[in-house]
């Protein structure tokens, strides 16, 4: 059953040895399918993204965390420890094709809520183009 949310996402990039972080409060849903915990946000101006729907699975066991853009911005990143997936990444000026490797996976995902933390690479090319970590904290409203 989907439930709205409060959704507070940072989000970490080092590269070219500049360190670049972001921020985000928003709502969204937040839901139980199968095996997999589903985070659903609309994206706005402030992230760059606007027009743009973004969800995040995360499968049982915190072994795989997948990223889904749809709208004005398609894109999926798939962020797996351990593994290299090569990803679909839409830029806003075109599509490229990008090597995502997976660092680390934690989640303390129940049904009420909680914490989900990872971290990858991005390479094009193979050449390592930004090391990343995003948490994400998914908490009940209050009323």
């Amino acid at each position: 059953m989907k439930k709205e949310v409060l959704i507070n996402i940072k989000g970490v990039q080092e590269q070219d040895g500049q360190r670049e972080e972001v921020e985000l409060f928003t709502t969204g849903n937040f839901y139980r399918r199968g095996n997999s915990y589903y985070i659903a946000y609309d994206e706005s101006e402030a992230t760059g993204f606007e027009g743009a729907h973004t969800t995040v699975q995360v499968e049982d066991g915190s072994q795989r965390v997948t990223m889904r853009r749809t709208g004005s911005v398609r894109s999926q990143l798939i962020v797996e420890r351990g593994v290299r997936h090569q990803c679909n990444y839409d830029t806003g000026y075109g599509n490229v094709i990008i090597g995502v490797l997976g660092d680390r996976i934690s989640s303390t995902l129940t049904p009420a809520g909680g914490d989900l933390e990872f971290g990858y690479s991005l390479d094009v090319n193979t050449s390592l183009a930004s090391e990343n970590s995003v948490a994400i904290n998914i908490r009940e409203p209050e009323c």
